[in-house]
């Protein structure tokens, strides 16, 4: 079952901001980017869908961890050649994830690797033993020369001066470590640090200093970071490609499936802090209950999904770490699968009204 359930028709006006308007034909969105590591070459391939379809008109992306990869990576392409040149960025990112020291890209300790191990092995208290050992010990001390080739394929696959100066939007969220909060970096601010921030797992790289602060993965606090689509001038529309799944059939019992399943916990709590925010106010807006002051202030988000629930639920936590090519094609694949399905059942409702309903999860 999904966490979005279909919103059925209703009176809600077309969208009347300026930025909402049709250009050359497109629908005018914002795209909202979650992390989660190999996992976002799913999201590869639902962007690649999109770009191909060419029906909307990307104006603002928001993004966490491999989110803001993916985000950086199609703004740098549509600044230098447009939707085609987006979809040859995204390419070149994820086949240099995949040619810089293969499964180890995303910060993979080798205990997490499927491909060295058979399953039955990774399953036993030895393995698990094994596995808490290697993350007891500090990235300052397993890797004190702080390498990470993740930086090499930011360098290779992004033009960092043309996002800097792109009419698209970005917003990328990283965790301030010393103060517990989330900084969301502006075009003109991002660089390779910025998205290595934004993809630190701490118990895998050191934190990123920027600025005088050291910085964690974005995705802790928020993943990805809604608020700044809102207090912007952009499209009222939202659509949020996710990468973790929110609902399990099952109640997880061996002790990599509860692992897993609380890594899935943590990195979506701040998306459903935000989910229920926008749910609640949209529910005041509807129902005519803000005050003439509030009015000016919020404005009738339309919110889209395209999720990771039934794409990706057959896949562990470690293959987050995978960027084998085979395996990369095949997320790749479903994500171009899951836009299919989403343009076919959800486009029309794009600049009219929100097509999923968040009221009756979060209201």
């Amino acid at each position: 079952m999904a966490l979005f359930k279909r919103k059925a028709p209703n009176p809600q006006p077309v969208a009347s901001d300026p930025t909402s308007a049709p250009r050359d034909g497109r629908r005018p969105v914002c795209l909202a980017l979650q992390g989660g590591g190999a996992h976002g070459a799913f999201q590869w391939g639902v962007l690649d869908r999109l770009l191909e379809d060419g029906r909307l008109d990307i104006r603002a992306v928001t993004a966490a961890s491999a989110g803001a990869m993916n985000g950086a990576a199609l703004v740098s392409g549509m600044a230098t050649g447009g939707p085609e040149g987006a979809r040859a960025a995204l390419d070149k990112l994820w086949r240099e994830t995949n040619q810089s020291g293969g499964k180890n890209v995303f910060g993979d300790s080798s205990i997490w690797s499927a491909a060295l191990t058979p399953g039955w092995l990774k399953d036993t208290a030895f393995w698990r033993a094994g596995e808490t050992l290697a993350l007891s010990m500090s990235p300052y001390e397993f890797n004190p020369l702080n390498l990470n080739p993740l930086k090499r394929v930011l360098n290779a696959s992004i033009d960092f001066a043309a996002v800097q100066g792109s009419e698209v939007k970005l917003h990328v969220a990283a965790t301030a470590v010393r103060h517990a909060r989330s900084r969301v970096f502006a075009n003109a601010e991002i660089t390779d640090q910025v998205l290595l921030a934004s993809a630190c797992l701490p118990h895998l790289f050191q934190a990123v200093e920027i600025e005088g602060e050291p910085y964690w993965d974005g995705g802790y606090l928020a993943n990805p970071p809604l608020w700044p689509l809102f207090y912007e001038d952009t499209p009222d529309d939202v659509l949020l490609i996710t990468l973790n799944a929110f609902e399990r059939a099952d109640t997880p019992r061996s002790a990599g499936d509860i692992m897993d399943r609380l890594n899935e916990v943590v990195f979506n709590a701040p998306l459903v802090a935000e989910l229920r925010a926008v749910a609640f106010v949209q529910e005041l807006i509807e129902q005519g209950r803000l005050t003439e002051d509030a009015k000016g202030r919020y404005r009738h988000i339309l919110m889209h999904a395209i999720e990771a629930d039934g794409w990706l639920g057959d896949l562990s936590l470690g293959s987050k770490f995978n960027t084998e090519w085979t395996f990369l094609n095949d997320l790749k694949a479903r994500g171009r699968a899951a836009a299919d399905e989403w343009l076919e059942s959800c486009f029309a409702e794009v600049g009219v009204r929100s097509s999923v309903d968040l009221g009756t999860r979060f209201g």
